[in-house]
Formats: structure tokens, sequence, C-alpha cells
């Protein structure tokens, strides 16, 4: 899987895993992949749901232990 950047957000809670992811989304071309490292339990529920209100598409979401990672592509429509 190519990913095009990786955005480590541990230990920050909530809302800064999803601004951030935002923020750096943004930063990405149409089509492209970023990987979110968090432990914030809050994200796995934040960030699916503002990738389907902002139609990127999650590929992945893992959670080992504590640590939480997601991959997602940014919309091609955007």
């Amino acid at each position: 899987m190519n990913i095009k950047q990786t955005l480590d957000v541990r230990h920050m809670l909530c809302p800064l895993p999803l601004l951030k992811t935002q923020l750096q989304l943004k930063e990405l071309s149409a089509g492209e992949r970023i990987e979110v490292i968090c432990n914030d339990p809050g994200a796995l529920n934040d960030i699916p749901a503002w990738c389907k209100l902002n139609g990127h598409l999650l590929l992945i979401t893992e959670q080992n232990n504590r640590e939480i990672r997601l991959v997602i592509e940014k919309d091609t429509a955007i």
C-alpha cells in the first residue's frame, strides 16, 4: 500500500487527532493516502465519521492494544 504521509498524533486527545488529520489531508492530492497513528479511543468514531461525511475512503482501521492505526485515501472528487 502506497502511503504518502504518516501522521503521529499519539498522546493527543480529542479533537486534536481529527483536526490534525484534516489539516494534513488538505496538503495531499486526490487519491493519495495518509496513515494516522493515535491512541485516543475517540478517534475510532470521530475519524471514520468525518471521512464518511467528506467522501474520503477509510482503507484500514486497526487497533493493537492501545494504539490505533487508520489509513485514509483522499477523495478523488475534491
